[in-house]
């Protein structure tokens, strides 16, 4: 199923089914997704879905409170970036280490999921969503060792699997392929220029000058699970 500029951009929900009254995941997505948590049960991993459907406002929010200083923004070695000290444009590149420019989130497909193992998190502890809990020695070590051998087999794969100089590793977000790759080639710098001129996003003009790099840099510059 092709995704319409609506779809791809996170301003029309309609090709998602909803598994809860906040997460939504791609229609098409649903029976692979139910059987990759069934086949992670045998193993010993109650799979749950942190983050999955993220429409435009959703992320636009995240980016405005980013730039604005009222969310934390993290470097590579998980540092608290002082964004005042900044230009805009240093602003923008630090922001896409972690999250998405808005239109290009690819939790706006409903092909991408956040994961974790419920029953691995000790009850003392919350959910951070940081390399190191899925790296050794974190509750989730096991959970990636696992997705890294048999999440293929499923049609799943890690977009973020190592630091290409864009968005920083994420092992924790899946990609389901036949959606995403199909997505990935219809998504284009010109759409995303009109989506960003008619949004209410903070750097607007730092963005828009380099919205090329960024779409060769942040987008495309990924594992693309072939």
């Amino acid at each position: 199923m092709s995704l319409d500029h609506q779809q791809l951009c996170g301003l029309s929900d309609s090709h998602i089914t909803w598994l809860s009254d906040r997460i939504g995941i791609h229609k098409e997505m649903k029976l692979a997704w139910q059987s990759l948590s069934d086949a992670a049960l045998t193993k010993g991993f109650e799979l749950k879905i942190a983050s999955g459907y993220r429409s435009f406002d959703r992320q636009l929010s995240i980016w405005n409170r980013k730039f604005n200083g009222e969310l934390a923004t993290k470097n590579i070695n998980n540092e608290v970036v002082n964004l005042s000290e900044l230009s805009d444009d240093e602003k923008v590149d630090a922001i896409l280490t972690y999250s998405a420019l808005p239109g290009t989130s690819r939790h706006h497909w409903g092909s991408d999921i956040d994961i974790y193992a419920d029953n691995l998190l000790a009850n003392d502890k919350k959910l951070q969503l940081e390399p190191w809990e899925y790296q050794q020695g974190g509750p989730f070590e096991q959970l990636s060792l696992w997705l890294e051998k048999d999440a293929a087999s499923f049609g799943f794969f890690h977009p973020y699997d190592k630091d290409r100089g864009g968005v920083a590793i994420e092992p924790w977000h899946l990609s389901f392929a036949p959606i995403a790759q199909s997505c990935l080639c219809d998504i284009s710098v010109e759409t995303l220029a009109q989506t960003i001129t008619q949004a209410d996003i903070l750097g607007k003009q730092a963005i828009l000058s380099k919205l090329p790099n960024i779409f060769s840099q942040y987008v495309q510059n990924i594992n693309k699970g072939t």
